[in-house]
């Protein structure tokens, strides 16, 4: 039986709280400030507690389950980083604290640039951008500015290539630049032959993932960097993907200007939600002057009288300018910073030596179950086509939707564009082996279910509070409201199945 809606158990005259007795004289709101009607439902505390922690059980997380979500690296989160983002002397910190009180935070943010600049080979690093998506604006942005300091106007096209993620040509077009489409080569590598034709004086820079969302390290990166800058371009990379390069290998030193780093994806801060995150960028030596700031920043170094040295805020010369309040995502720092200082360096390159072995055990296990379109050694994430010969009925949303039955988070669905029916994985470097080999068998059932019963399928899910939904009515008829409204009437969808 389906738990009711909160608005449906509650009652007049229940209530979850009991107020203290004021200690000022009682006296009437200004009428303006209140409603007419408030409709709320009246219950009380275990009936609200009972409900969310109900409607919580129903999710699923990384706490709860294996979460293969290739392009997103849904890594577990260790709860250290939790408490130390919960230091009274960071949590209590007020954004608009003077520098004098706030030494530690500053410091912290100071570290945290630097380490960043050094594990990815940059000159610098800011901290500002609130998420991976403003990152990669941040970025754009840079570029622009750098051409146009120099004069350099009519530099007005961002290369990138089919393989990218969505938020790539979204980003040049935010940043008022036009996306140019690149195609990938049979390997998955970017075609040299049209990065060629595509190359003119109008060309202010290229974005490139690395590994690519097809899984794999692009063999010809290396010529793609010096042919784009002979041309006058300077070179993005997404750093999406970082998990897979972690003292293994620094963009900078390979020859890219800018990249953005998910924290939430890397250096494993929380993850989805809508919630804060950080997309900090890193910057060659070209682009140093133009970061979005504030930058934390030694302002008066130690002496011999005061052994710590003092930290401030600088705004760089030729700064984009602020895309985030205060001083970007404070929380997620401590977190990313906490995760960092327990590892170390030789700790992080163990990161992504297990994430790449991990994945590359998943791609070996499951050759010739499914096909796989770029079939060679992968990062930390590998693609593969959900669609069998003779199996017409089966795709890989049916896929998807049948692992949740075995308790396990689908991955990405159709991404990328270019590999029909595709199914990204990434296991990441956080699951043991056991977790894995059982994540293997499911996929060889459902694969043998795809071709003897195929019905389990394009049923599934069958063991969900909800059953297959319309996703395309879902998407587009959103239920923005708790109770139900006759034309899309919640329990009905439960019990139709739509």
């Amino acid at each position: 039986m389906t738990e009711p809606l909160i608005y449906e158990i509650g009652s007049p005259g229940r209530m979850g709280t009991t107020l203290p007795p004021m200690e000022v004289p009682e006296s009437d709101l200004p009428k303006e400030l209140l409603r007419k009607d408030l409709d709320l439902p009246e219950v009380s505390e275990l009936q609200v507690i009972r409900h969310f922690v109900n409607m919580s059980q129903l999710n699923h997380a990384i706490d709860k389950g294996f979460y293969p979500l290739g392009s997103c690296t849904m890594k577990y989160n260790p709860k250290l980083n939790e408490d130390m983002a919960r230091l009274a002397g960071f949590a209590h910190l007020h954004p608009l604290t003077d520098e004098a009180g706030g030494q530690g935070a500053l410091a912290l943010m100071y570290h945290l640039q630097t380490w960043l600049a050094e594990v990815s080979g940059f000159k610098a690093a800011s901290l500002v951008p609130a998420a991976g998506a403003q990152g990669e604006l941040a970025g754009i942005l840079m570029i622009r500015a750098y051409h146009r300091s120099r004069g350099d106007t009519k530099r007005t096209k961002i290369l990138v290539p089919d393989s990218a993620h969505g938020t790539n040509p979204a980003t040049a077009t935010m940043a008022g630049l036009q996306a140019v489409e690149l195609p990938s080569d049979k390997n998955g590598d970017v075609d040299l032959n049209a990065l060629r034709a595509a190359l003119d004086d109008t060309v202010a820079g290229m974005m490139v993932t690395v590994p690519s969302t097809l899984g794999v390290f692009d063999t010809k990166i290396v010529d793609v960097i010096r042919m784009v800058h002979e041309a006058g371009g300077l070179m993005y990379m997404d750093g999406a993907n970082m998990n897979a390069l972690l003292g293994i290998v620094k963009p900078g030193e390979l020859g890219f200007d800018v990249m953005h780093y998910n924290l939430h994806k890397t250096f494993s801060t929380p993850h989805g939600g809508g919630g804060p995150g950080c997309g900090a960028v890193g910057v060659g030596e070209k682009l140093v002057d133009f970061m979005p700031g504030p930058i934390a920043a030694i302002i008066e170094e130690a002496t011999p009288e005061n052994d710590a040295p003092l930290y401030g805020l600088v705004t760089p010369p030729k700064t984009i300018g602020r895309l985030k309040a205060f001083h970007g995502n404070f929380g997620m720092h401590v977190r990313a910073y906490a995760y960092m200082r327990v590892y170390g360096g030789e700790g992080l390159r163990n990161v992504s030596r297990h994430a790449v072995l991990n994945a590359n055990y998943v791609r070996a296990k499951l050759r010739g179950v499914y096909p796989m379109p770029v079939d060679r050694l992968c990062g930390h994430e590998f693609v593969m086509s959900g669609h069998f010969d003779g199996v017409d009925s089966v795709h890989a949303l049916d896929i998807s939707k049948r692992l949740m039955d075995y308790g396990i988070h689908p991955p990405t669905n159709y991404f990328p564009l270019i590999v029909p029916e595709a199914l990204l994985i990434e296991p990441t470097e956080t699951e043991d082996k056991a977790t894995l080999d059982n994540f293997i068998e499911v996929m060889k059932q459902i694969a043998h279910e795809a071709k003897t019963q195929p019905e389990l399928l394009t049923n599934a899910p069958h063991t969900m509070p909800v059953g297959r939904v319309d996703e395309v009515r879902a998407a587009k008829q959103l239920v923005l409201c708790c109770r139900p409204i006759p034309e899309f009437d919640s329990k009905q969808l439960m019990a139709s199945g739509d």
